[in-house]
């Protein structure tokens, strides 16, 4: 837990300020206001935000302590808003609102009035009013709500390959790095190069690691990848 506070700490010194203000869902998360800082961003360049910091202090009625995060899943193509479990590690979040409406081409989420925040009652059992709308809930900040909201659509995939990776693991599409660290899954800093854009990996035992690297530009890329 500690590992991963300071590390949000020192992601969100290194990055411009960008935050999300939330307030919404009071039956679950009660009558205050979140508020959501740009950590990272992933492989897609989408956005990454967390309320800051994650500590498992930030009590809140039907979740005991509310940790939020907003991020893209690439996979489903929409924007999740994700609750902590508890951990502070966001490995077996809640998703409490999803939104796939016109939103693909953005680097940041959707406003709660462009497209449709979807309540997941699988989760909330129906105890937060809805859907969110201007009505029932607050989403001001880092929020688009225009499709005209597009990524440089010129800008180079980034990427990491081979993945999983025995020995060598290199990053395409990112040539103007400063430096890249590698994280086990607990948040511990494991490994950190300043050479270039392939990495030597072959002294990891097998496993999941976080690899994070840093441009010159201050932005942050973070990959998943497996050591064989």
């Amino acid at each position: 837990m500690k590992n991963l506070y300071v590390l949000a700490l020192a992601l969100s010194s290194s990055l411009s300020a960008q935050t999300i203000t939330f307030k919404g869902c009071i039956n679950l998360f009660d009558d205050q206001t979140f508020t959501f800082t740009k950590t990272s961003v992933d492989a897609y360049n989408k956005n990454i935000y967390m309320t800051i910091p994650i500590n498992d202090q930030q009590p809140c009625g039907g979740l005991g302590n509310c940790e939020f995060k907003i991020q893209w899943n690439n996979t489903l193509t929409r924007w999740e808003f994700l609750a902590d479990s508890g951990n502070g590690d966001f490995v077996n979040p809640y998703l409490m609102y999803y939104n796939s409406t016109g939103n693909s081409p953005a680097a940041n989420p959707p406003s709660n009035g462009f497209g449709t925040w979807v309540e997941n009652t699988v989760v909330t059992n129906g105890q937060c009013g809805g859907n969110l709308t201007a009505a029932n809930s607050t989403l001001t900040g880092d929020v688009h709500s225009s499709t005209l909201t597009t990524l440089n659509t010129t800008k180079p995939k980034i990427q990491i390959f081979p993945n999983p990776v025995s020995d060598i693991i290199s990053i395409s599409g990112l040539d103007n790095m400063t430096s890249v660290e590698i994280f086990n899954m607990n948040g511990q800093l494991i490994k950190t190069d300043q050479l270039g854009n392939k990495i030597n990996v072959s002294a990891l035992t097998s496993g999941v690691y976080l690899l994070r690297a840093t441009a010159k530009d201050s932005q942050i890329y973070e990959f998943k990848f497996v050591k064989k």
